[in-house]
């Protein structure tokens, strides 16, 4: 049987926002290099927001819909970002596991 942590949490969620998992032994299929390249689109997304941010901020002319509007985003991508680096965690733990020393 396949434990949680022997399965990549996937870049996107699935009906009622439930999250997605994959269970493959191969690191190089289909379904992996997909999520690998929606990880990156996402993490490119983050980064493209935060210097959209940071101009905004800085924006005394800046109006409160664009204030949300980006708030709105931010949030979008930063619960994108948390669910990659939850992958990339669990992914992490199950290729280099870490010998207890108790």
């Amino acid at each position: 049987m396949t434990t949680p942590n022997e399965l990549r949490l996937l870049p996107w969620s699935g009906p009622g926002d439930k999250p997605c998992y994959l269970s493959t032994d191969d690191p190089e299929g289909y379904m992996s290099r997909l999520a690998d390249n929606i990880e990156a689109v996402q993490l490119d997304t983050a980064k493209a927001l935060l210097g959209e941010a940071s101009e905004t901020v800085d924006n005394q002319d800046t109006s409160l819909d664009e204030m949300r509007y980006l708030v709105t985003e931010l949030t979008g991508a930063l619960r994108d970002i948390c669910r990659v680096a939850t992958s990339r965690g669990r992914l992490r733990a199950t290729s280099y596991p870490i010998e207890s020393t108790y």
